[in-house]
């Protein structure tokens, strides 16, 4: 079986997002590795955000691409991450990945974990 292919972005990205997964790509020397988002079960709200580079893809997979970056999301993750955007920040007092989830219901105060309804 292979991955499902798709136009259609479960997360999207901001170019601020673009710009800083391509310089980590770049550092790391994974331009060509695929870009994983996903959740776990964890955190104090329940469910954490997860992201790396990842060369495993699976059946269960969804794969598309925004500005050249592979992006991997597994079903369950699509599940609560659908619609959700990925920024980056970078301010004094904060530095970061940020997820900007339509779906979560609450989250802790760190922005790592989530709750859906």
């Amino acid at each position: 079986m292979s991955t499902v292919e798709t136009t259609a972005p479960i997360v999207g990205l901001t170019e601020d997002a673009v710009v800083e997964i391509k310089r980590l790509q770049q550092i790391q020397g994974t331009e060509e590795v695929p870009f994983r988002l996903g959740v776990k079960d964890g955190g104090c709200s329940g469910l954490s955000y997860t992201m790396n580079f990842d060369n495993n893809i699976t059946a269960e997979d969804t794969t598309y691409e925004i500005a050249g970056i592979k992006i991997v999301v597994d079903q369950k993750s699509a599940t609560y991450l659908q619609g959700t955007t990925l920024d980056y920040k970078k301010t004094l007092v904060m530095t970061g990945f940020t997820f900007i989830n339509p779906n979560a219901e609450k989250s802790c105060g760190c922005g790592e974990s989530f709750a859906t309804k």
